[in-house]
């Protein structure tokens, strides 16, 4: 007779006693590829409309309009991508059961990824002043549509990121924080690899 197996979170166990199933990936971990993949199609549609208005259009940007903060934009994309070493170290650092440098090395991820948005905002202020806002035809509501959501993004990773560190403190960074530490830190490379697609797209190309 066929043995039954039945899922207990990552590990299919059977019943009669034989040796339990690994399964390849978390229920946890499957959940989030899922809602990626989501977020990938979602994001897949709005880089194709700017793509379409992008082509249709002779001069892109408008001559009218201010140019985007290039240099400004390069550094803080040096910003962000620092935020991968430290999540990076984070995770280490709770492997090895390192709880200062657990707390450092999330603390500097929040913190990178705030300078972030806050330089993008003053970048924003500055744009709007010189006459490009969410109405200025399709280049500010395709540009403000665009780096707007994954600005959104950015922040509630910064909001996930500090639930977890307030949790890895109360739990004394112990087997609790695991998982919602390897979730947050998936999301939190997701939208760093986003920013590598829509830099070049928006502001060099």
């Amino acid at each position: 007779m066929a043995r039954r197996l039945t899922r207990t979170g990552s590990v299919l166990r059977v019943p009669q006693g034989g040796p339990p199933v690994t399964s390849p990936i978390s229920n946890a971990r499957l959940g989030m590829v899922i809602f990626l993949a989501f977020e990938s199609m979602f994001f897949a549609a709005l880089i194709a409309a700017y793509l379409v208005f992008r082509v249709r259009t002779t001069i892109w940007p408008p001559s009218d309009l201010p140019q985007l903060p290039l240099a400004v934009t390069w550094m803080n994309t040096g910003v962000l991508f620092a935020s991968v070493f430290t999540m990076r170290l984070a995770r280490a650092a709770h492997r090895a059961g390192r709880r200062d440098e657990l707390a450092r090395t999330l603390l500097a991820t929040g913190l990178l990824g705030t300078v972030f948005l806050a330089v993008q905002g003053s970048e924003w202020i500055r744009l709007v002043g010189h006459g490009l806002t969410l109405s200025t035809g399709m280049y500010g509501a395709t540009f403000y549509t665009l780096i707007g959501c994954h600005g959104l993004h950015v922040a509630a990773a910064v909001a996930w990121l500090l639930v977890v560190l307030t949790r890895a403190q109360r739990h004394r960074f112990a087997a609790p924080v695991r998982v919602p530490l390897e979730l947050c830190s998936m999301y939190w490379f997701y939208v760093v690899g986003l920013w590598a697609v829509l830099f070049p797209l928006v502001y060099l190309l």
